[in-house]
């Protein structure tokens, strides 16, 4: 689902952590267009988590909002979609798109968001990443997880996008499905959300 917002925002110096250990370039700078028009939230989600730290962020600074979503969806079994996906790691295969974003060309700034899948990045964000040309872009990753961390998710946006400006990256713990536990960002948790969100944003330069 796309959301428009049309409120301008004035352009801003950021500092970039650039695109791998090797590429930071920690005394350069990179104009970035904060132009709402000109920023991309997308984001994969299986227990709606990460699709309610999408929103906090879009809320927060406009931009359009986009959800991916697979030609062929995981299935609804926890055990059979880990037993895919660990297969899919294993022979490099990159799940199909749905989604497709027909003006990538025209964002600057875009926000990838996705939970931790086995310690790495699922398989259909790499799809995204891999499908669209982010050169000379600026891309903020963000994550949620079952409470073992990032583990490589972030370090492969940065492979995947050699040529962009990576920012840092956001996570906190969501649900965990394999215990039955899902959507828990909601109540008291989305408060605290909302206050990490707003402080990495500010902490990015990407709120006055």
């Amino acid at each position: 689902m796309f959301c428009f917002n049309t409120r301008l925002i004035a352009l801003l110096l950021l500092l970039p952590f650039g695109c791998s250990s090797q590429g930071d370039d920690a005394g350069s700078e990179k104009t970035v267009n904060r132009d709402a028009e000109k920023i991309l939230v997308v984001y994969l989600t299986r227990t709606n988590n990460t699709k309610a730290i999408a929103e906090i962020i879009h809320a927060k600074i406009g931009g359009t909002l986009v959800g991916l979503e697979l030609q062929n969806p995981y299935p609804e079994d926890y055990k059979a979609t880990v037993a895919q996906v660990a297969k899919e790691n294993e022979t490099g295969f990159l799940p199909p798109l749905k989604t497709r974003i027909e003006n990538i060309e025209s964002f600057d700034l875009i926000f990838v968001g996705f939970p931790t899948w086995g310690m790495q990045l699922p398989p259909p964000m790499k799809s995204f990443l891999k499908q669209y040309d982010l050169s000379g872009k600026t891309i903020v990753p963000f994550n949620t997880n079952g409470g073992y961390g990032i583990g490589s998710t972030f370090d492969t946006v940065k492979q995947l996008c050699k040529n962009s400006t990576i920012m840092e990256g956001f996570s906190m713990k969501g649900g965990v499905e394999r215990d039955g536990i899902l959507f828990v960002i909601e109540g008291e948790k989305e408060r605290q959300a909302r206050e990490e969100v707003d402080k990495w944003l500010r902490k990015l330069n990407l709120l006055n």
